[in-house]
């Protein structure tokens, strides 16, 4: 399979996630929280399928398309790691979504991340809540979903808070 190949893949397995999440939201109220803007895509498909929520969206700097930029009230910028605890003491927990898309091709460095993540998403992600991410992310009080049809396992990881 090509890059391109992996690429259309990995995003429309990321879409499909996505709506699948803004459905079972449907009924939890709350925020969404989107860790890792990148160039605004995420974001973006999210203003469209949840435009009654409030997202508030966190990336190291902004190198999103300009339309895709939340205002400052609504950006967490630098260091996720830092970021998240003022996050979490600002908002509280409030999350129905939580999107984390902030790994990398570093197995190590993914694994520490989600050691400190995971702890400080389950402080903000409400009961009933969703969290999906790119990385596997396990705690007593999530409960794994299964992924929407045509999404292979490992590829993205849903849970839901427990009630």
């Amino acid at each position: 399979m090509s890059r391109l190949e992996s690429f259309i893949r990995r995003m429309t397995a990321q879409r499909d996630c996505l709506d699948a999440a803004a459905d079972l939201i449907a009924g939890v109220p709350g925020v969404v929280l989107e860790l890792g803007l990148g160039n605004g895509r995420t974001y973006d498909h999210l203003r469209k399928r949840l435009p009654g929520r409030e997202i508030f969206v966190f990336d190291r700097q902004v190198n999103a398309h300009p339309d895709c930029v939340p205002d400052d009230g609504h950006l967490f910028l630098g260091d996720i790691e830092e970021q998240l605890p003022l996050a979490a003491a600002r908002l509280g927990r409030t999350a129905a979504l939580i999107h984390s898309d902030v790994g990398t091709g570093d197995r190590e460095r993914n694994a520490r991340l989600v050691a400190v993540l995971a702890p400080l998403m389950a402080q903000m992600l409400r009961p009933g809540g969703i969290l999906m991410a790119d990385q596997a992310m396990h705690r007593e009080d999530w409960r794994a979903l299964q992924l929407p049809g045509g999404v292979p396992a490992g590829r993205y990881f849903m849970y839901r808070m427990a009630v």
